[in-house]
């Protein structure tokens, strides 16, 4: 008789900025313009606070919220390559998809920030069965994380959870399991996920891969 036991479930809490949407690309275009000048003046290799782009005291939090609230910031973001394909085939393989994310920090603005990234979770296709809004990540569970900032990665592993860092500019001083792109995130989920649960297929057989099938078997 066969085993009907269920398998334990694999959870991976995904970081959204700068892990599955490119925040530093999109806010850079929206400072160009909002100071009226090239892109390139300011480096996309910066450091956590922005320091190579000549913020004043007190101007990355006033710029932030203005390319949030006027200019749709988490809306509009581009998807980091390849992530939401990687995230569909680990999803459809059985691992449960739960972003966590740090939005909630514009005042007055959280209506916005909550229906803006719903709406850009659907326009990419990113896949995913839970959406949390937190800044203190260790208080949710999951079965390994992956995120790019430096101080949520070292709260995360002090607390004994197994982290997988993004790799940016500013966390390459992070020593630890860090990906490249999201084919070595993937390879790395896949690892985890089979020792975890005991056994692990990449892509479920009879699957439609792709982050686009929604809008390819839509009549």
């Amino acid at each position: 008789m066969a085993d009907l036991t269920p398998l334990p479930e694999f959870i991976l809490g995904v970081d959204l900025d700068g892990v599955v949407a490119d925040h530093t690309l999109r806010f850079r275009e929206i400072m160009a313009e909002l100071r009226g000048v090239e892109p390139e003046t300011m480096p996309l290799e910066r450091s956590w606070d922005f320091a190579e782009w000549g913020f004043k005291p007190d101007e990355y939090a006033h710029y932030h919220r203005i390319a949030v609230m006027e200019h749709d910031m988490f809306a509009t973001m581009p998807v980091i390559a390849g992530a939401a394909e990687a995230l569909w085939r680990l999803s459809d393989a059985g691992v449960w998809i739960r972003i966590i994310t740090h939005r909630l920090y514009v005042h007055w603005g959280h209506a916005k920030a909550i229906a803006d990234t719903a709406t850009w979770l659907d326009t990419h296709r990113i896949p995913y069965r839970d959406l949390c809004f937190l800044g203190k990540k260790p208080q949710v569970e999951a079965s390994a994380y992956i995120d790019d900032a430096p101080h949520n990665v070292e709260q995360l592993r002090s607390a004994g959870n197994t982290v997988i860092t993004f790799e940016q500019p500013y966390n390459r001083d992070i020593d630890g399991l860090r990906a490249a792109n999201w084919s070595e995130v993937e390879a790395i989920v896949t690892e985890l996920a089979a020792g975890h649960v005991g056994q692990f297929h990449a892509q479920l057989p009879g699957i439609d891969a792709g982050s686009d099938r929604l809008n390819r078997n839509r009549p």
